[in-house]
């Protein structure tokens, strides 16, 4: 199975189990970490270009496990998250991680945010190296293997 095919494969699977978990993803702790991780995958090359920025807004505002939630607030703190990583990365990506380091305490949110990130990495098909690398920083901020998710 080609690259891109398997990668497809993957973002599907993971929108899908991310679905069947929709009622028990309704905190504010999985709120404020999917949006960091977002906005971490978006800028993870040190940039947020106005297009990428926008593909990531309307993935977000079609993900169905983020419905949970008003549109306007995810669009919020996305933005805010992206203002932090386009000042500053490396300080940004602190403040970022805090954010997704929030769900640890629960672990099937914590696998629903690197779920997230996948999919939203994914969506392009390209999830490519910087993508995965802090997709794989953000395992370890939540305590989960990296392996876990082949990363």
């Amino acid at each position: 199975m080609a690259l891109w095919d398997r990668l497809k494969e993957s973002a599907s699977t993971m929108q899908t189990q991310l679905t069947a978990r929709k009622n028990d993803l309704k905190s504010g702790a999985f709120r404020d970490a999917s949006m960091a991780m977002c906005a971490l995958v978006a800028a993870a090359d040190g940039s947020v270009d106005p297009s990428e920025r926008q593909r990531v807004a309307q993935l977000i505002a079609a993900n169905e496990v983020l419905q949970n939630f008003p549109a306007d607030d995810l669009r919020r703190r996305f933005e805010d998250n992206i203002g932090k990583l386009t000042a500053d990365f490396a300080f940004g990506k602190v403040s970022v991680m805090q954010e997704i380091a929030k769900a640890r305490k629960k672990p099937a949110e914590a696998r629903a945010v690197i779920q997230i990130g996948i999919v939203i990495g994914g969506a392009d098909g390209d999830f490519n190296k910087d993508e995965r690398a802090v997709v794989r920083e953000a395992c370890y901020a939540l305590d989960l293997p990296p392996h876990e998710f082949d990363l």
